[in-house]
């Protein structure tokens, strides 16, 4: 159980996933948090990593600092893909044994599942098949980082526990064109559709692919529940236990956003995983469900979005 005086050490603050945890943990009463930028520490750096836990010695660790990308991203990167996020997991992992961190909290992806796996997508799933080719790489990292984190509990007897969240959004999400996930990449289109008078917004594939949805708050909310009631081997997923056609999270964007115009797909675009749906019983069993619904969600993230799309443009 973490309490409030506890050294806390959130790793990958700034990023989307980092910054919601540091929120909750603020929210919740946690004050002695350390909060180390990638200027100040890189993570892929052994050395400096090991320095870092030597002289603060966190007691509790939340493992969310990655290389993230998307299907163009991860596809054209390979190499920084598995390299960043492999010596950044083993590095952090390592320092933590070293330096007797109580709990540390790995949070993978979604995307290391088969790629042809079952729906909704079970735990035990893991390594039933192949990938997904495009983005690999990625994926190969977050498993070694599971089972990184499952070796150092058989051996040492560490409390390291895995999460595997579903497709994020929320407040500084990544809404640059080339490399975000379909949802950013969606309310940024649509956004300078509207702006622009665009008879006709296009998106990728077909639409038909299912995706869901989990706000970043409601991943940060589960991962502080893990963190205190979840100390066994393995991952657990953590999501919505729903999803939505590509088409219909466009057409809801639509309308959120309030554009008039057209929409078509580009289907020489590739669609990616025809589905991805977490199953949730684990983690429901335990007590906990999502509770932000994705419309209030999205409306929450497209004004924090227009601010911030004001102050840039």
């Amino acid at each position: 159980m973490m309490n409030k005086k506890d050294k806390i050490y959130v790793a990958g603050h700034r990023g989307m996933v980092g910054s919601a945890i540091v929120r909750k943990l603020e929210k919740e009463g946690f004050e002695n948090l350390l909060l180390q930028g990638s200027s100040q520490l890189d993570l892929r750096n052994q050395q400096s990593v090991n320095e870092f836990f030597e002289t603060t010695k966190p007691e509790f660790v939340f493992l969310a600092a990655a290389k993230v990308g998307g299907i163009l991203a991860n596809n054209t990167r390979r190499a920084e893909f598995i390299y960043d996020n492999l010596m950044i997991e083993v590095n952090l992992i390592n320092a933590a044994w070293i330096n007797g961190v109580k709990k540390l909290m790995f949070l993978g992806s979604s995307c290391i599942y088969p790629k042809l796996a079952p729906q909704p997508l079970k735990e035990e799933y893991l390594l039933t098949g192949e990938l997904e080719p495009t983005n690999e790489p990625y994926a190969i990292a977050k498993i070694a980082g599971i089972k990184l984190c499952d070796a150092y509990r058989d051996q040492y007897g560490s409390n390291f526990i895995s999460v595997m969240p579903t497709n994020l959004y929320g407040p500084n999400d990544n809404y640059d064109l080339n490399n975000s996930h379909v949802l950013p990449a969606l309310l940024r289109k649509f956004h300078e559709a509207q702006l622009n008078n665009d008879p006709v917004v296009t998106i990728w594939g077909s639409g038909k692919p299912r995706r869901e949805f989990l706000h970043v708050d409601d991943l940060a909310d589960a991962c502080f529940f893990l963190m205190q009631n979840y100390n066994q081997k393995g991952f657990i997923n953590i999501g919505v236990g729903e999803d939505i056609e590509i088409k219909e999270l466009a057409l809801l964007i639509k309308d959120i956003v309030g554009y008039k115009g057209e929409l078509r797909h580009d289907t020489s675009k590739p669609d990616g995983t025809p589905r991805k749906l977490m199953d949730v019983s684990k983690l429901s069993a335990l007590g906990w469900k999502a509770k932000i619904g994705l419309r209030e969600g999205i409306e929450k993230v497209y004004e924090e979005f227009k601010q911030q799309y004001q102050l840039h443009s």
